[in-house]
């Protein structure tokens, strides 16, 4: 799995660094490639995932439980589970590292989001244009938008997801075919 890209049709580059469990339990690690400024995930929280970024060269601007961040080369930001956060990149060619614990579906999650976007099935701010691809997408980020109520989020985005899954909207983007233009094979 280490050394996977995954790209997108603005020059993100996820590239897996390692994925496994150390006496802390279950982590994916990430490198991000950020060519150009702009928001990279808007508010949000997971119920069991804590994330982790490390500016490697750039700076990136946060919001973790309503405190303004910014960081640059070798600082690293953390948010905890349940915690609200969101970040963007705030200068050109940012590379930073970014952990997930545990990963649950998180990588699943950029490979459907590139395989997306790089099939023009996004907008230009990356947003799916399909509502069931959103419901994919929402699903597979094991969390919630901030500012909705989850129960709202599972009635709602849950089942889309679900329609997805059972009419086969799902398969065309998540079969090997699928995971190949993700990863721009």
């Amino acid at each position: 799995m280490p050394d996977q890209v995954i790209s997108f049709r603005n020059g993100h580059r996820v590239t897996v660094v390692d994925e496994g469990a150390d006496a802390h339990g279950p982590y994916l690690r990430l490198r991000h490639e950020l060519p150009t400024p702009g928001r990279q995930a808007g508010p949000h929280w997971h119920p069991v995932i804590g994330e982790s970024w490390t500016v490697r060269r750039g700076a990136l601007g946060f919001r973790v439980d309503g405190r303004e961040i910014t960081a640059g080369p070798g600082d690293t930001v953390r948010a905890a589970a349940r915690t609200v956060h969101e970040f963007r990149s705030v200068a050109p060619d940012t590379v930073l590292d970014h952990e997930i614990r545990p990963p649950l579906r998180h990588l699943e999650m950029f490979a459907l989001w590139s395989a997306l976007d790089r099939s023009g099935a996004t907008t230009r701010s990356g947003v799916p244009r399909n509502p069931l691809a959103l419901a994919l997408l929402w699903e597979l980020q094991d969390g919630y938008l901030a500012g909705i109520p989850a129960w709202l989020q599972r009635a709602t985005l849950g089942s889309l997801a679900a329609i997805a899954r059972r009419t086969g909207y799902a398969r065309r983007w998540t079969s090997p075919a699928g995971r190949s233009r993700a990863i721009g094979q």
